[in-house]
């Protein structure tokens, strides 16, 4: 009888192990992730949307880990440009200028050209930052938004006054975070990394 039982014992301890270490690995509301107050619904969103902004630092290093979370994800990653306060809402108005155009995410090296240009330092002139701004545009034989027409700025101020609309409807309030299937929002606070971030996307695009 007591050699029965210690075989038992084995796998039954290697059977609770194994389920540890599955539930250690599945995505916990209020740790990596939250539902949102309302679910956002816009075709603006994608299933999976990076939430940023150009004037945050963090989300500057978020983007060059994107292609990365992408992948592991299996997931392309949209993006919206957080409206919570002025500065925010003036950069929004630059990030749309260029997607409007483009009629999609603007790539890494256009991404990282605006990063760069309203990141600029504080010993920079307001003058050097609106000159970056319009190089990052221009040098892509796209129109500089500070040239925009009339029907051009009505425009971009109707996309992101939609934009600003799901920016308060979200709630959200630090970037850079992601909204999945408009109603889950990632805590990258609550991950070690990108794999983790990914990991959760997967889970919550199936949930």
């Amino acid at each position: 009888m007591k050699l029965s039982i210690k075989p038992l014992l084995i796998v039954l301890s290697s059977a609770l192990f194994l389920i540890a270490c599955s539930d250690s690995a599945i995505p916990k509301e209020g740790k990596q992730y939250v539902t949102l107050p309302e679910l956002l619904e816009d075709k603006a969103l994608s299933p999976v949307t990076e939430v940023f902004s150009l004037t945050c630092g963090h989300c500057r290093k978020m983007e060059n880990v994107l292609p990365q979370i992408s992948k592991q994800a299996d997931a392309e990653i949209g993006k919206m440009h957080i409206t919570f306060n002025q500065s925010a809402h003036v950069a929004a108005m630059f990030y749309y200028a260029a997607e409007m155009q483009l009629g999609s995410v603007p790539d890494h090296a256009f991404m990282d050209q605006l990063f760069a240009a309203i990141q600029m330092g504080k010993g920079s002139t307001e003058a050097q930052r609106k000159e970056a701004i319009a190089d990052a545009f221009t040098s892509r034989d796209l129109i500089s938004p500070f040239q925009f027409n009339k029907q051009q700025s009505d425009k971009l101020i109707s996309k992101v006054d939609n934009v600003q609309r799901l920016s308060t409807q979200s709630g959200i309030n630090s970037v850079p975070t992601f909204i999945v299937n408009g109603r889950y929002q990632i805590l990258v606070a609550g991950h070690d990394d990108p794999k983790q971030i990914a990991n959760t996307i997967r889970y919550l695009l199936k949930k």
